[in-house]
């Protein structure tokens, strides 16, 4: 009955979550932009997932469960959302049940279940699709420990065996779960009580057990080094310079008591923290590293309450990995990356709330009475945080308004706007990311074409002066040339021509600065203007450009080539009166070359 309430109630409360959309960060990359996984379960695709390091990552276990997804809910965004909500269901009846096997403790088991299954933090892991790795590896950690319960019971090769197998799994999920070998330790400890003196029956030594973890670390050694591969091919991993070892170890310190503080008052969340770099305060980092130690040396302290320095240590040590002293990508932190150490702190409140409640006699209705009262007051934040996701627009309007100089949620709100058609809109959201975050300079010559395709010339001329300075040459060519078209609808045919040159000099075939140039030449020397025209139509020849070229070889007296030149034209075509228009105009020194 205990399961099926929990089940119940995890799936009414994330029902919510069936009715959202993809989100334009990471789900495009794992699923809707992603062809192998479009292909479904195929032999061409089980190849794929178990050698490509595409997202940075090498979890084949998650990409074959992306692409049974797109094999049965082809690119319906409902049936990945149930699949997640199905997983994280799953993993709270797990958590029940692996805590009730080792302490025999029902309602405290219970309450500690029922808490994570229904926590706000948790809200991100489910209602983001490309999160299914989180669920996933969670499911076989879960199951793991629940597994190594029968085993510490009766220790066979075939029960090690299967610890190992479903840690394997774990690992080709998503690589979080690599600290589940210390994790065992600590479980061994409390509530297994396998560490002497504590074992009634066979205390084992710590060197013994250690010794007993020996193929897991192995595993999980394996695991970290293709994890390093994986992010460094996909340029995950941040450099010292970028950010340095006391600028992680701040960050760390305030981003483990955020976490708890999350835990506690699961306000103003967000898919995006941005990383604070350099500056959070010393003070600010060195009261958070000694209310850390604090935290440490009381559960030590009180380390005959076991289940202390088991939740505590727990929280701490699974973090670890996700914490940033390895810095992958931008963020400080991440709610999903609460999903397991969670568990940690949720096992130290309920056990320690029971413990101070028995010796103050309270009674057992008024437990139930708050127990269902903390319930409810988190299902209704989670159902709130649920809403935030139905779609981008909503969750990186939300982002912004809960962080400061948040450059991912700006651009990817941007994005969402740009492709509703909302360009005015976009735009303001590019240039506030670009202020908080330097772009590159591709993405600098992309905003400055974005700009200038919708009307924002002086904008787009400030993007392609600072994506000019770029070191790539066809970069640089590309950037002066878009520089040039707009001095040119501007009128300034002399800073036109000399951005023009500056880009044929990068990049002789630079289409625009050669079609830019022969618009130049055209009134004053038509030869080189047919020339220029003529190299343009040699790389791209469309039908505006065919016109152009044969007004040039009509002005040179090269009636015949002209006629040669517009027959192409008409073929290649689709609207040759617009075309013949937009060539008049351009003759004329009218806006559009880069047309």
């Amino acid at each position: 009955m205990l399961c099926l309430l929990l089940t119940m109630v995890s799936l009414l409360l994330y029902h919510r979550a069936a009715s959202a959309g993809f989100i334009n960060f990471d789900d495009p990359q794992y699923v809707i932009n992603n062809p192998h996984v479009q292909q479904g379960i195929r032999w061409e695709t089980i190849q794929w997932a178990f050698i490509t390091f595409d997202a940075g990552n090498w979890h084949p276990l998650t990409w074959l469960s992306h692409a049974l997804d797109c094999q049965l809910f082809q690119l319906s965004p409902a049936g990945p959302h149930y699949v997640n909500l199905l997983f994280h269901t799953a993993n709270a009846l797990l958590l029940f049940l692996l805590l009730l096997s080792a302490t025999r403790r029902t309602w405290l088991s219970w309450a500690v279940a029922a808490l994570w299954a229904i926590h706000p933090l948790n809200v991100e892991s489910v209602a983001w699709i490309a999160e299914r790795k989180n669920v996933l590896s969670m499911f076989f950690f879960l199951l793991a420990l629940y597994v190594y319960g029968k085993f510490a019971e009766k220790q066979t090769i075939g029960r090690y065996g299967l610890v190992a197998l479903c840690f394997a799994l774990g690992l080709m999920a998503k690589p979080q779960v690599i600290t589940l070998p210390l994790v065992l330790l600590l479980w061994d400890y409390w509530p297994l009580q396998r560490l002497e003196p504590f074992g009634s029956e066979r205390p084992a030594s710590l060197l013994w057990l250690s010794i007993e973890k020996l193929p897991l670390l192995l595993l999980s050694a394996g695991s970290a080094f293709v994890t390093l591969q994986a992010q460094r091919s996909g340029d995950a991993v941040r450099t010292l310079a970028e950010f340095p070892v006391l600028v992680r170890i701040e960050n760390a310190c305030s981003a483990y008591l955020r976490y708890v503080a999350n835990a506690f008052w699961p306000s103003r969340l967000s898919p995006i923290y941005p990383h604070p770099e350099n500056s959070i305060p010393l003070w600010q980092a060195i009261a958070a590293a000694a209310l850390l130690l604090i935290i440490t040396g009381l559960v030590v302290w009180q380390r005959k309450h076991r289940y202390l320095p088991v939740g505590w240590l727990w929280f701490l040590g699974t973090l670890v990995p996700m914490i940033g002293l390895v810095q992958v990508g931008q963020q400080a932190m991440a709610d999903r990356y609460a999903y397991l150490p969670l568990i940690g702190v949720l096992v130290m409140v309920v056990w320690g709330s029971a413990e101070i409640l028995d010796r103050w006699n309270i009674s057992p209705s008024f437990r139930t009475a708050g127990l269902a009262a903390i319930l409810i007051a988190l299902a209704i934040v989670t159902y709130r945080q649920l809403g935030y996701w139905k779609d981008s627009e909503t969750l990186w309007t939300r982002a912004l308004a809960v962080t400061e100089k948040n450059y991912t949620a700006h651009t990817n709100l941007a994005d969402t706007l740009a492709r509703h058609g909302r360009a005015d809109e976009a735009i303001v959201h590019f240039e506030a990311a670009e202020q908080l975050h330097a772009y590159e300079p591709s993405q600098v010559l992309a905003l400055g074409i974005f700009e200038e395709q919708h009307g924002h010339i002086d904008g787009a001329a400030r993007q392609f002066k600072l994506a000019s300075q770029s070191s790539e040459l066809t970069l640089r060519a590309s950037a002066l040339a878009h520089f040039g078209s707009i001095q040119l609808q501007k009128g300034d045919r002399t800073l036109a021509s000399q951005s023009f040159v500056a880009s044929l000099q990068a990049d002789p075939s630079e289409v625009i600065a050669l079609v830019g140039s022969g618009i130049i030449a055209y009134r004053d020397d038509p030869e080189k203007a047919a020339t220029l025209l003529g190299r343009a139509v040699a790389v791209q020849p469309t039908d505006l450009r065919l016109l152009l070229l044969a007004a040039a070889l009509q002005k040179t007296g090269r009636t015949v080539d002209a006629q040669v030149a517009r027959d192409r034209a008409q073929k290649n075509s689709a609207d040759l009166a617009r075309a013949q228009s937009a060539a008049n105009h351009l003759l004329g020194i009218q806006p559009g070359i880069s047309n």
